[in-house]
């Protein structure tokens, strides 16, 4: 078993005013409870400095806990040594001895760890195996791309046959189409492996393609949590709708301080073979930028005080300065209240929706 239990973990940067009291600096992660399952490929996301990377290090062992306590399977490793976790970490700089080979980076590690040597070498040949290595064994890390360097720090890692994978931002030093490559590999490692990865990531489409369960973090805090299609299909908050998604939700302020949302796939532009239901709204609006993205066209759209996104799959493009009317179902709205969280009351949805149906956008 290698569940991960967080209970009421806080991180406090800072010193006590007397002994004995708490720190009173800033909270980098505050009060989390949390349970990562066992086995599952489980992301932390969230924007730069929300705390996700010092929570990966106390579970780590590498950043000291202000309160709270965590557990790995059934041990309290709250005050554990690093090396006594039962983990392995992968960090965003590779962390590689340049002076030694492949072969010996990978060793260096299980010999500190008094394992005899046959065992050393039978876990360094799966491990060059599994990472398609085997032939750059020899070599050492300046003469690796940054493809083949991240390969050697997962190796290495996996050799230590560790019950969790600890994961912190590993591809953004890498290329987009190699990103993309080791993204797939790191999912069938994890599946291979079949044990506990948990991820951090800031890029929105990491967490999305690669874990089973994703934990959104701003500000110290757990906002959410679920599986990919919960946390895109059912944001509890306004932060969530927006962060996730590619581009995230689209938000319209109104009067009344509340919001409505709707994603930019499910905006459609007006055409004659659209039937326009009783409930749906159009609304005349100004293109006023387009990325094309091949097999999709990105619309930057001119919403009257606000701006809106709109992914159109039509070959088509439309012109930028142009005016067009788009069409917004109901059945794609999604409502917050003045605090940004999501409404889920159905009359209540229903007087927001019908605010936003008079509402006038000006071009």
């Amino acid at each position: 078993m290698s569940k991960i239990m967080l209970t009421n973990i806080t991180k406090i940067y800072g010193e006590p005013k007397k002994k004995g009291l708490l720190p009173e600096g800033t909270r980098a992660v505050d009060d989390i409870s949390l349970e990562i399952p066992d086995k599952s490929f489980t992301v932390l996301v969230g924007p730069s400095g929300c705390g996700k990377t010092t929570l990966l290090r106390m579970i780590a062992g590498l950043e000291t806990i202000t309160l709270g306590n965590i557990t790995i399977g059934d041990v309290d490793v709250t005050h554990l040594e690093p090396g006594d976790r039962g983990i392995a970490m992968v960090f965003q700089t590779y962390a590689l001895y340049p002076h030694l080979t492949v072969w010996k980076n990978i060793e260096f590690g299980l010999k500190n760890a008094r394992i005899p040597d046959y065992e050393i070498n039978k876990r360094i040949k799966n491990v060059l195996k599994l990472v398609n290595l085997e032939q750059y064994a020899n070599r050492r890390p300046a003469n690796l791309s940054g493809g083949q360097r991240q390969r050697v720090a997962l190796a290495r890692a996996i050799s230590k046959e560790p019950e969790v994978f600890l994961m912190d931002e590993p591809l953004s030093n890498l290329d987009a189409k190699l990103r993309s490559t080791m993204r797939t590999e790191i999912i069938q490692m994890h599946k291979n492996l079949n044990t506990t990865f948990v991820y951090v990531t800031h890029d929105q489409i990491e967490a999305m393609t690669m874990g089973d369960h994703i934990v959104v973090m701003n500000e110290g805090l757990v906002i959410q949590t679920g599986t990919p299609t919960e946390i895109h299909d059912e944001p509890n908050c306004v932060f969530v709708a927006k962060f996730i998604g590619d581009p995230g939700m689209n938000i319209i302020k109104l009067g009344s301080n509340k919001h409505i949302g709707f994603r930019p796939r499910n905006i459609q532009f007006l055409s004659d073979d659209l039937v326009v239901g009783k409930d749906d709204v159009v609304i005349e609006a100004r293109i006023v930028a387009v990325e094309n993205h091949g097999s999709e066209k990105l619309y930057f759209i001119n919403f009257g005080k606000d701006h809106i996104y709109i992914k159109d799959a039509e070959k088509e493009m439309k012109e930028m300065g142009s005016v067009a009317k788009i069409l917004i179902r109901k059945r794609d709205i999604y409502a917050f209240d003045e605090n940004e969280a999501r409404i889920y009351d159905e009359a209540e949805v229903n007087n927001i929706y019908d605010e936003f149906r008079i509402m006038e956008v000006k071009l």
